[in-house]
């Protein structure tokens, strides 16, 4: 019980430490390139942006807190408390860091006054890395993914088709509010900038395929995929669905870079064979998780 403790404790530390980076480059994001330049974020952080243009800039990260509460309430409910710990740790940093580079007045924390490819670019990836770090760390700034969670499992909807539905009215509020559509278009440019590094955080870099084999000759290509590429595999017993005969199906887990290999080893000993890929999004294998592309 001790040791479990223990190691929650160090989990707990280790999350925060990830969540303490994510939000300070989210804040750095939005405070230097984002907002000086009346660009938003989707979600929460979008919503209080554009009521902030209207109450004043001090409400800006007490409104984050303030509306991040219903969605605190939805997490505890349906999702779990471990999530919710890690939200408010999530939003409390940003919203602390945020107000503290807004009100620093130092040369770095200086608002950005660049090209605007510069400012989309650098701030999407600064922010797409900071909730990426966020999300690693099993926390979350951006309500509407909650929503899309609970919307997902009674309405079947996508969970990225209710944020994208959400962030599109967002955006297209802002420009209502700031009277121009070009910062809208900015906002929502950025955003997919965002997702894309986001996912490259979450998921990382390498990309893990899921194969199988159908083959007539499984035991030969069996060998020469372990003596050649050092790969390991199960064996899988199958019945086809026409001739209803007993066969043997290899499944292996490879890198995205052993495909090529893989597919000449096992057409050169079996031009016949049927060669399926998939990604992955996870493979854990006792302590070790190994996050890759989302199916």
């Amino acid at each position: 019980m001790v040791v479990t403790k223990q190691k929650s404790l160090r989990q707990f530390i280790y999350s925060s430490l990830w969540s303490l980076l994510g939000a300070f480059l989210a804040a750095y994001s939005l405070e230097v390139f984002l907002i000086p330049n009346h660009i938003i974020d989707g979600g929460i952080i979008g919503i209080s942006i554009l009521l902030a243009d209207i109450l004043g800039q001090q409400f800006l990260y007490p409104l984050v807190i303030v509306l991040s509460i219903p969605f605190v309430v939805l997490a505890y409910r349906y999702i779990s408390r471990t999530f919710v710990i890690q939200m408010i740790v999530s939003v409390v940093l940003f919203a602390m860091l945020g107000s503290w580079i807004g009100h620093a007045g130092n040369s770095m924390f200086a608002p950005y006054r660049g090209d605007l490819l510069e400012i989309v670019v650098f701030g999407g990836l600064l922010l797409g890395l900071g909730v990426g770090f966020i999300i690693r760390s099993g926390g979350c700034l951006d309500g509407t993914e909650i929503l899309g969670i609970l919307i997902n499992k009674k309405y079947g909807f996508t969970v990225g088709s209710v944020v994208l539905a959400a962030n599109s009215i967002i955006f297209a509020f802002a420009g209502l509010v700031y009277g121009d559509w070009h910062p809208s278009i900015q906002s929502l440019i950025t955003f997919f900038i965002v997702i894309k590094i986001m996912d490259m955080v979450i998921v990382g870099l390498d990309e893990i395929k899921a194969v199988t084999i159908l083959s007539s000759r499984p035991k030969e290509v069996s060998e020469v995929l372990l003596r050649d590429l050092g790969i390991g595999l199960t064996v899988l017993y199958g019945r086809g669905g026409y001739t209803g005969k007993d066969r043997e199906v290899l499944y292996l887990i490879a890198e995205r870079l052993q495909l090529a290999d893989i597919k000449t080893l096992v057409h050169a000993h079996d031009p016949e064979a049927v060669v399926a890929i998939e990604n992955l999004h996870e493979v854990s294998s006792g302590s070790m998780v190994k996050l890759t592309s989302k199916v």
